[in-house]
């Protein structure tokens, strides 16, 4: 095999850090590869417990079986350690490839050197991770590894302008607002959500004080956090407005408001998932939560795999980021939308 541009240098340690179109370039896998070979892939995933992440693996499941790929859905739930783990045994059982849903985006550079080493595939899920850098958000294109998920800021922005739409519908005064941004902070991805919907809604609802509430992004942990956050803050607002990273953090955060008194009518929730969001809609239930943007996990863990398959099948290049479809949805068009609720 030809040694791939990017490995021009002597040194191996510089060779995996400097990688990103690496993990293909480095594999034995790709068009040479035996037609009727079975293709194993390894679908490591955080937080195994949320819906939305029962639901990506659901998704892959079924494409793995439609494509005939033996598929391996392990949740690490937040643990670093046993994520790096994971992929080192899907490499030492085989796995031509191994798909990441990462509970803390710095391990980017180790699982890159892990995946380089065994010669297998690396493909992202939802999070982004980067080849040389803990963070992300500061890596360079060329070393990002590829990503199927959902556009963080297209998402935020989507949440922002749906805030700002309900904000000017109710003749709320800024002075008497209060707007809860609530996200693990720490996470990349979370981050470009929510300074996307900042923007949005700034510029279609005008300025509102903001508070910031770094969250675990579940949601008892958003529930406690924003608890002490609201309850800390001065000029007794009248009225709320919470939007957050995903659905967990934006019901933990109308939980807490509710917890302190604060009226229904008061709190315009805005979700990111619409898993959590639609429960109380089933049922006709009238609540904070005014409307969410409906994303599907089936759809990652189904383009997760199908994007896997083409890359160990055929040598098809992976994209930088692959996206899969999202929808606002509300109380009266959540059904029509055809989004599931579990």
């Amino acid at each position: 095999m030809s040694r791939p541009p990017f490995l021009s240098t002597p040194s191996c340690t510089v060779a995996v850090l400097a990688a990103i179109a690496t993990l293909g370039a480095c594999t034995t896998q790709g068009p040479e590869m035996h037609r009727t070979a079975r293709i194993s892939v390894a679908y490591i995933q955080k937080q195994g417990d949320q819906q939305y992440f029962r639901d990506e693996a659901a998704g892959a499941r079924a494409r793995a079986s439609e494509l005939g790929v033996d598929l391996d859905v392990v949740d690490v739930g937040t643990d670093a350690a046993r994520t790096l783990d994971a992929v080192r045994s899907a490499a030492a059982r085989g796995a031509n490839g191994v798909v990441v849903a990462v509970p803390d985006p710095a391990l980017g550079p180790q699982l890159v050197r892990i995946a380089y080493d065994a010669r297998i595939e690396l493909l992202a899920s939802d999070d982004q991770i980067c080849a040389d850098l803990d963070d992300p958000s500061v890596c360079a294109r060329q070393k990002l590894v590829p990503r199927v998920g959902f556009s963080g800021s297209r998402m935020g922005e989507a949440v922002g302008r749906r805030a700002a739409q309900e904000y000017r519908t109710t003749g709320w005064k800024a002075a008497d607002t209060r707007i809860v941004a609530a996200a693990r902070m720490d996470l990349s991805v979370c981050r470009e959500r929510i300074d996307a919907a900042k923007l949005a809604f700034l510029r279609d609802g005008g300025q509102v004080r903001t508070l910031n509430v770094s969250t675990d992004n579940t949601p008892d942990g958003a529930r406690s956090a924003v608890a002490s956050t609201t309850a800390a803050e001065a000029g007794n607002p009248e009225h709320w407005v919470v939007w957050g990273c995903n659905d967990e953090n934006v019901e933990g955060g109308i939980a807490a408001l509710r917890a302190a008194g604060v009226a229904e009518a008061d709190v315009i929730g805005v979700g990111l998932g619409g898993y959590l969001a639609c429960r109380g809609w089933q049922h006709g239930e009238r609540f904070a939560m005014r409307a969410a943007l409906s994303i599907s996990g089936r759809e990652v863990g189904a383009l997760a795999v199908q994007t896997m398959y083409d890359k160990v099948r055929s040598g098809r290049p992976f994209p930088a980021e692959a996206f899969a479809p999202t929808a606002m949805v509300d109380p009266e068009t959540w059904r029509a939308s055809g989004a599931t609720c579990d």
